[in-house]
This record gives structure tokens, C-alpha cells and sequence, in this order.
């Protein structure tokens, strides 16, 4: 379940004093050192996991030395010519780019030009690091969806679809004689396995019969070989960070007593709790119109789109800032749904209709931009050395017809 922008803002101002402490514990860094790039890294790394982003996605650190120091950052939506420029002007070493400007592989950078290479090319002329966050954060807690959703005045949401993830663990499970088990399980316990949160020593063991046929080349320590033989044996099964994984299978090998112990390695998955879009319901029913309206003056958008009647009532937001695409079908459309979004595509607005549903589009980057505030926020928490600007030379590149 996905927590108000706000509360997380709250949260680590409260916590500022105690996570700087902690965090200089942890890196050897004193508060009066400078921040580097490897901490603006690490830190934006902790609000959007990469592991959130989308496969297809290019996401980190862009461009730039992890080892410089870091005075000034700049946040903007997209990396063009006038960003450049205000990052040059007020030397920031860094700047986060919540669209990717390397999404391709780029086979050379040259200059002078107006194409992405080139404006990479003057960021790192001019020492200034790139990274992007994008389907990271719009996936993150606080990220970019959850900014929108609190505009709307949500409360409990979800995701519209859970990113894959997995917990750094597997199960080893290995075959060992009864009188053997209680040396092999403690070895693997020595070695880091055996612990599921704040219990040590976990294991679970079922009794069972293992065969094996020994071959000329083979020295069994049970039975004889060129005879087939049937075991008494225990399952052993083991939970183990994937870290530790190579000591506690060496522990198998030096405490198992037979020639080949036999095991298996499975790997293990976390339950999903982050994903892309969001899920939830606005406070009271409330007009299309007016929910169109409110979000418009809220996200500074050139010119607001619905996809239904202003008239039309409303009661569930489904939230895809840029480019919603397909996703918002996923999310089981019916009548009093709201799709929320940047752009909606004429075939998917024929779609949304068609469910009995009504859509908001903001403008692309106009339903992205408002995540820039607070994200600077949330890093003057975790790195207050740092001043951090949001661009003023960041702009939406679609304006409206006067007259």
C-alpha cells in the first residue's frame, strides 16, 4: 500500500539529524565533508529503487564521475538545450533528468549540436553528472504517481501492476544421513544460513528414502558400489541470503559425509509491494469537470483534456502520469472510473469509453513536473550540504493556440 507524499516528506525531516548520523556511520563520511555524486546516487537509489524500473528502461547514473564533490544539483524533466545552459550557469555537478537523455546506445559524442549527444557532451565538458530516475520513481513510494494521487486527495491505494522483485535469498536444500544432519545444518548455520528475520537457526527437515547406484570410480561411505542402495535420509531445507551462498554450500561439502552430497538451490522472490500506476479512491464522488479543473490549476497544466462529459460522476482514479498507454485497462475499467494521465492515445480514449469510463489527460510533461518539489525536498533531507534547484529553464514543450 503506497503512503501520502506528504507523510514520507514529514517523516525524513524528522529523521534528518538521525539518518546523517547513520549514514556517516556507514560511509566514514564526517557532516563536514562534502557530499560526492556516489552520495546523490546512493541516496536517490534508496527514495526509487532502480530495481523498480521497467525492463526497457535506462535508469542511474548516466554520465559523470561517482567521486566528485557535490555542492549543486538540478532537477528538471527533460534535458534540453536550456537546462544545459541554467546547469552551466549555476554550477551544479549534477543534474537528475526524470526522462533518460541516453535511451539508445549512443555511438559517438561529438559537438557542437543540437541533438542529445551534444547536450551530453556539454554536461560532461562542464563536469556536470546525469541521472535519471524515471519508471523508478514513478513506481517508488512518494515517486511520481503517488504525487498526482495525492492531489486528488487519495488515501489507501495500490498499484496498478506490481514490479517483479526478489529478496537477495534462496532455499538450499540438501540430503543428509539422520546421524549426519544436526553437523550439516550447523555448518550452514555458521556459514549465514538458517535466518528469517529476527528467528536464527531456521530450518525444516522431513524424512524421506534417497537410491544411488555406484559406479568402478566411486567410494561410497553407505553401502557398496555396483549395488543399488536405498537410504534412510533427511530433507534439509535451509533459507540463505544469495550473498552467503558459496560459503554455505563450501559448509556442505567440508560437513556432509558422502562423497557427492546432493542439493538443490532454489531461488526465492519477495512479495511485491511497489509497481507501476495507482490505484484508489477519490474522497466523495465528485464531476469529471471539477476533478479536471482541480488537477489543472494544481499541476500549472497548459491545457487540460477529458475523455467523457464534465457532467460525468466519478469515484476511483486510475493514475499513469505520462504516456498511459494500455496500462489503465489492466486495472479492470468500469463506470466511475477516472483514468488520470499525461497523454491518452485516440483508440485507448474510444476503449475508455466504451468501459463506461472517463479519462483526464494533463499534458506529459505537465503530469510529470509536479514530483520535482518534493523529490527535492526528500534529498535536502539526506544530503542538506547540497543545495538543490528546481529548473527554471524546464519547460512544456506543447503550448496552447491564443484566441
Amino acid at each position: 500500500m503506497a503512503t501520502p507524499t506528504g507523510v514520507l516528506c514529514v517523516s525524513a525531516a524528522r529523521s534528518d539529524r538521525k539518518s546523517r548520523r547513520s549514514q556517516a556511520r556507514s560511509t566514514g563520511r564526517t557532516a563536514e565533508t562534502a557530499a560526492t555524486v556516489a552520495d546523490v546516487c546512493r541516496a536517490l537509489e534508496a527514495i526509487a529503487p532502480l530495481s523498480l524500473a521497467q525492463a526497457w528502461d535506462n535508469v542511474g547514473l548516466l554520465a559523470g564521475d561517482r567521486t566528485v564533490a557535490a555542492r549543486r544539483g538540478l532537477l528538471c524533466i527533460d534535458l534540453t538545450g536550456p537546462v544545459v545552459a541554467e546547469a552551466i550557469r549555476r554550477r551544479v555537478q549534477i543534474v537528475i533528468a526524470y526522462h533518460p537523455p541516453i535511451f539508445k546506445p549512443i555511438s559517438r559524442l561529438t559537438g557542437p549540436g543540437a541533438g542529445m549527444d551534444g547536450l551530453v557532451l556539454r554536461c560532461i565538458s562542464a563536469g556536470i553528472a546525469i541521472y535519471s530516475p524515471h519508471t523508478a520513481l514513478d513506481a517508488a513510494e512518494g515517486g511520481t504517481n503517488d504525487v498526482i494521487a495525492d492531489l486528488c486527495g487519495i488515501g489507501a491505494r495500490r498499484p496498478i501492476e506490481y514490479t517483479e522483485s526478489t529478496a537477495g535469498e534462496c532455499k538450499v536444500v540438501v540430503f543428509v544421513p539422520a546421524e549426519a544432519v544436526e553437523r550439516v545444518a550447523e555448518a550452514m548455520f555458521a556459514a549465514g544460513a538458517g535466518r528469517i528475520g529476527d528467528y536464527e537457526r531456521c530450518s525444516f527437515r522431513l524424512s524421506g528414502e534417497g537410491t544411488f547406484f555406484g559406479t568402478d570410480a566411486t567410494q561410497p561411505v553407505v553401502g557398496q558400489k555396483g549395488r543399488f542402495e536405498r537410504v534412510a535420509e533427511i530433507r534439509l531445507e535451509v533459507v540463505t541470503p544469495t550473498r552467503r551462498l558459496p560459503h554455505v554450500v563450501e559448509a556442505i561439502h567440508a560437513a556432509h559425509p558422502y562423497e557427492e552430497p546432493a542439493f538443490d538451490v532454489y531461488p526465492l522472490a519477495s512479495k511485491p509491494t511497489q509497481g507501476i500506476g495507482r490505484v484508489g479512491r477519490l474522497p466523495a464522488p465528485t464531476g469529471l469537470g471539477k476533478l479536471a479543473a482541480k488537477l489543472k490549476r494544481a499541476t500549472r497544466a497548459a491545457g487540460a483534456q477529458i475523455v467523457g462529459t464534465a457532467r460525468q460522476r466519478v469515484e476511483r482514479a486510475v493514475i499513469v502520469v505520462g504516456a498511459a498507454g494500455s496500462l489503465p485497462l489492466s486495472a479492470g475499467l468500469a463506470t466511475g472510473d477516472v483514468v488520470i494521465t499525461g497523454e491518452v492515445r485516440h483508440h485507448d480514449a474510444l476503449t475508455v469509453l466504451r468501459h463506461g469510463s472517463t479519462a483526464i489527460a494533463l499534458g506529459h510533461w505537465s503530469s510529470e513536473r509536479p514530483v520535482l518539489a518534493p523529490l527535492a525536498d526528500r534529498l535536502a533531507c539526506e544530503l542538506p550540504s547540497i543545495q538543490w534547484i528546481v529548473s527554471t529553464a524546464d519547460h512544456e514543450p506543447l503550448q496552447p493556440v491564443a484566441g
